[in-house]
């Protein structure tokens, strides 16, 4: 097996088959990063649109600043899982893994955790200034406790990140897992520990899927010149662990819907409903992953240059990109009513 291939330049340095994509597929990637960016902007009101439902206001600020806790849990996540998968690889470079991301993620789902609790101190509606804001409601409300957990548990992250032993933030990431799993399911829906223990499932196996997925392909890229087996050893690692997570995003997800929608509504509510419509999206867009995942798994067993698992596997990440977003908006659109 020879995966790299050498540059034609003088003194350059070795090339690969991740080096430099085809214009379409950067053309490609470049389109759904554009659908991620606009997803929490303009999807709130095109899944209302003709359901009869209420746009709440601030529904696309809210969007907007989950799709930014949400990508910066998962960038956490996943560079604690990815870490954990190299140290497995005989002979990885592990002083020149890529440069972490982990401090600036987690200042910025501080942030966006920061100004979503203030929504909460102002009764769940956008406050307009100052005044508006009733810190009570903060320390005296399920939300209002559930929302300041984040925030300090980003803060731990970070501070976590900044330390000899980053992997420590894996105990306040999972508070904050646990938080929004609470969160999603308050006591007066029908068995909330039920829904709130399918959620917490759902979104660890996601941010490790996802976020692993991000920081393996930033390995592979660090390591092509240098140690190009290694970095498609791990690659290979996380292809293992990613068709669990698959199935068990799968199972939970299934699970949640049929909890959300009973199964004789099903059908009318996913092209009736804002919230429908956004989960029908988000199943199609993780068809599509699903498909790249297994595309890139073949060409891991292939004979031939493995390197080449990286394409399939670089739009996986970014279709994943705009499944966080559509994950986002499902927590700010109404949620469905049971017929």
């Amino acid at each position: 097996m020879s995966p790299i291939r050498p540059s034609a330049e003088p003194g350059g340095e070795a090339a690969t088959d991740v080096a430099a994509p085809p214009l379409g597929r950067a053309v490609a990637v470049l389109v759904l990063l554009a659908a991620a960016s606009m997803i929490p902007l303009l999807g709130p009101p095109a899944a209302l649109r003709g359901t009869g439902e209420a746009l709440a206001p601030g529904t696309s600020g809210i969007t907007f600043l989950r799709t930014v806790m949400f990508a910066a849990l998962c960038v956490q996540v996943g560079e604690v899982f990815a870490t954990r998968l190299a140290r497995r690889v005989p002979g990885a470079p592990l002083d020149r893994s890529p440069r972490r991301w982990s401090a600036y993620a987690a200042w910025a789902g501080c942030g966006a955790a920061l100004v979503l609790a203030t929504i909460v101190a102002n009764g769940n509606l956008v406050p307009q200034q100052l005044s508006d804001l009733d810190l009570g409601r903060l320390s005296g409300s399920r939300d209002g406790r559930l929302a300041l957990l984040e925030v300090n548990a980003f803060v731990v992250a970070a501070l976590c990140a900044h330390s000899r032993r980053p992997s420590s933030a894996a105990l306040p990431l999972a508070a904050v897992i646990v938080a929004e799993a609470l969160r999603a399911h308050p006591p007066v829906e029908d068995n909330p520990l039920v829904g709130s223990g399918l959620t917490l499932v759902h979104l660890t196996c996601a941010a490790l899927w996802a976020g692993g997925l991000l920081y393996v392909l930033r390995i592979l890229r660090q390591w092509r010149a240098t140690a190009p087996e290694a970095g498609v050893g791990v690659l290979g690692l996380y292809a293992r662990v990613a068709a669990v997570l698959f199935a068990a995003i799968t199972v939970t997800g299934v699970f949640s819907t049929l909890r959300r929608m009973p199964p004789g509504t099903v059908a009318d509510q996913l092209t009736g409903t804002a919230y429908g419509r956004t989960l029908l999206a988000k199943g199609l867009l993780v068809a599509v992953v699903a498909v790249l995942a297994l595309l890139a798994r073949r060409r891991l067993r292939g004979a031939g240059d493995r390197v080449g698992a990286y394409a399939p596997a670089r739009r996986e990440v970014v279709a994943l990109g705009v499944v966080v977003a559509l994950s986002a908006l499902l927590t700010a659109v109404p949620v469905p009513i049971r017929w």
